[in-house]
């Protein structure tokens, strides 16, 4: 969730991103469970944003940028079932939406595979450590955020996705 939340707090209309973990069978996990996998906890990020800045399309086009959507479970060389590529929906509406923009960036021929993110009711939430907000710029010197999160941030805004 550190690159998520580094990606969306720097796009216009969104207040708050909170990272946090759902979808497991346990309350209350640490980062030590979830990052174990054994709580089928994915991690993730709560977005607050302003519906008058910038709409829930907009936010998951930038969803699907900012990861590699194609493959199951992983991200980079982060493996297992926390690190799936999952858009939690709090209403139909939502749910909506989400199938719909899965369905747009499927055909966009942005990414040779097939896009497998998950799309589910959120259940199980919960609030990560306070050492997980805003990890990027309070870790700036940290390599993960040098050598996985910067040039990933460098490379969403040669794309203009940050204005």
């Amino acid at each position: 969730f550190w690159c998520t939340e580094a990606v969306f707090e720097d796009v216009i209309g969104v207040q708050r991103v909170t990272s946090g973990y759902s979808g497991g069978k346990i309350k209350n996990p640490s980062y030590r469970e979830v990052s174990q996998g054994l709580t089928k906890h994915a991690e993730i990020c709560e977005i607050v944003y302003d519906k008058n800045m910038i709409q829930l399309e907009d936010l998951l086009k930038i969803f699907y940028l900012s990861h590699d959507p194609t493959t199951l479970n992983r991200q980079g060389n982060d493996v297992g079932t926390q690190y799936r590529s999952v858009i939690f929906f709090h209403d139909e509406s939502q749910r909506v939406i989400a199938e719909k923009s899965k369905i747009d960036a499927n055909k966009s021929g942005y990414w040779d595979n097939e896009i497998v993110t998950e799309i589910t009711l959120l259940n199980n939430y919960y609030d990560a450590e306070d050492y997980h907000d805003n990890y990027y710029n309070n870790n700036p010197n940290q390599p993960y955020c040098l050598f996985v999160i910067k040039p990933k941030l460098d490379k969403l805004e040669k794309q203009g996705l940050f204005d």
